[in-house]
C-alpha cells in the first residue's frame, strides 16, 4: 500500500508538472510551500483560460448588435514605483479594455460613451453583463468596459497589482480618455460612467477625482466605507487588503490609507448628477454601508439621486437579474442616464428594452 501511495503521489506531481513530495521526506514544509506556490501559479493560468473562452462568447451573445474589440492600455506605474530597482516596477502597467460600438451607428455622427468598470474583488468584465450590454447598444451608447490592474484573467502579475479604491480609479479613467482621443465617434461632452459594487465605488471615486469627466454616474451597490466593511466582513475579505503586494496593513495598523480609498471620505467632492441604488437584503455591502454614503453626501448638501430597495431578489444583484423586477430597476436606471447623455435611441417602454436584452421577436 505504502509503495502504491509513493507511486500515485509520484504520478501527480507529474501530470501537473509539480514539485516532487515523497513521505517521509526530511525537506516536506519547504516542499509543501513549493507545492503551494505551483497551485497558486496553476489557478492563475486556468483563469487565463477561462477569460479566454469567455472573450469567445461575447461575440455570440452580443456579436449580432455589437462590434466588439479588446485593446492594450497603459496605466500609471504601480505603487512603489518610486523606489523599485527594476524597469518592470517602475514602467506603466499595462492592461485591457473591451470596447463594445453598436452596428447601426452613423460614423458621421458623435455618440455618448458609457464606462462600465467591473465589480469584485480580482473580478473581471465577463458575460455575466450580456444583457446590460445589449440593452445599452440598443440605445446607441458606446461602450469601454476596462480590465483595470487587480483583474483576474491575466495572470499573477496582473493580478497582484491590485491597488482597490487607488491606482485602478486612474486605469478606468485612462479608459475613457483612450476612447475620447481615439474614436471620432464618442462624443466627449457626453459620457456616463456606470458600476455596481466594486465597480460603483470605482464610478464613485472617478466623479469625485475628476468632475469634469463624465456627465453623469450611477453606482449600484457601491462598496462605500472600506473601514467600516472590514468590520463586518470575514478575516479572508481582509487578506486581499492586507497582502503584502496590495495596502500591506491590517485597517487599524493605517486607517488613513483605508479612509483615502473609501468614497465617504470624498462626498464633499461631488458635482456630478448621480443616482444611487442599495437593496436592503444585499448579502456582499450592506445597506448601512451605503446609508452612510447616502448621510454623507445629505450632509454636505449635495444633489444626488437614490432609492433604498427593500428585499428585492437577488440581494446584492437584485437589479442585474433577468427577473421582472430587475429589468423594472434597469429601465429606470436607463431613464436618468437618458436625462444626462440624450442617447440617439430612447426605449419608450420596458418591452422596448427587453426585446434588445432578450432577443425577442
Amino acid at each position: 500500500m505504502k509503495n502504491n501511495s509513493i507511486f500515485l503521489t509520484i504520478l501527480f506531481a507529474i501530470c501537473l508538472n509539480a514539485p516532487l513530495i515523497v513521505p517521509g521526506q526530511s525537506t516536506q514544509s519547504a516542499s509543501q510551500e513549493s507545492l503551494d506556490e505551483h497551485f497558486n501559479n496553476l489557478r492563475h493560468r486556468l483563469d487565463v483560460l477561462q477569460k479566454k473562452i469567455d472573450d469567445v462568447l461575447w461575440f455570440e451573445r452580443v456579436g449580432d448588435v455589437a462590434y466588439v474589440d479588446k485593446v492594450f492600455l497603459a496605466g500609471k506605474p504601480p505603487r512603489g514605483h518610486e523606489t523599485a530597482k527594476t524597469l518592470q516596477g517602475q514602467n506603466p502597467i499595462k492592461f485591457w479594455s473591451y470596447v463594445f460600438i453598436p452596428k447601426d451607428i452613423d460614423p458621421s455622427k458623435k455618440y455618448p460613451l458609457i464606462v462600465l468598470p467591473h465589480g469584485g474583488v480580482h473580478g473581471d468584465f465577463n458575460t455575466y453583463y450580456t444583457h446590460i450590454i445589449r440593452e445599452m447598444m440598443a440605445q446607441q451608447y458606446i461602450v469601454v468596459a476596462p480590465e483595470y490592474r487587480g483583474s483576474t484573467g491575466y495572470g499573477r502579475l496582473t493580478y497582484e497589482l491590485i491597488d482597490y479604491g487607488g491606482l485602478e480609479n486612474a486605469d478606468v479613467d485612462i479608459s475613457r480618455q483612450y476612447m475620447v482621443e481615439n474614436y471620432s465617434i464618442v462624443d466627449s461632452r457626453r459620457v456616463g460612467i456606470v458600476g455596481w459594487s466594486h465597480g460603483g465605488m470605482i464610478a464613485l471615486m472617478n466623479i469625485f477625482e475628476n468632475p469634469g469627466n463624465y456627465k453623469c454616474a450611477f453606482a449600484g451597490v457601491p462598496v462605500s466605507d472600506l473601514i467600516a466593511r472590514m468590520g463586518y466582513k470575514r478575516p479572508a475579505y481582509e487578506d486581499f487588503f492586507s497582502a503584502d503586494y496590495h495596502i500591506g496593513d491590517m485597517v487599524h495598523e493605517n486607517i488613513e490609507e483605508y479612509r483615502r480609498r473609501s468614497p465617504v471620505y470624498h462626498a464633499h467632492k461631488l458635482q456630478t448628477p448621480l443616482l444611487i441604488h442599495t437593496n436592503t437584503n444585499d448579502e456582499d455591502v450592506h445597506v448601512l454601508e451605503v446609508q452612510n454614503l447616502i448621510n454623507a453626501l445629505k450632509a454636505h448638501g449635495k444633489n444626488f439621486e437614490y432609492r433604498i430597495y427593500e428585499d428585492i431578489p437577488g440581494g446584492h444583484s437584485f437589479d442585474r437579474m433577468d427577473h421582472k423586477q430587475g429589468r423594472e430597476i434597469r429601465f429606470e436606471i436607463y431613464k436618468f442616464l437618458e436625462k444626462h447623455l440624450d442617447p440617439p435611441v430612447k426605449f419608450r417602454n420596458q418591452a422596448e428594452m427587453e426585446r434588445a436584452a432578450y432577443r425577442f421577436r
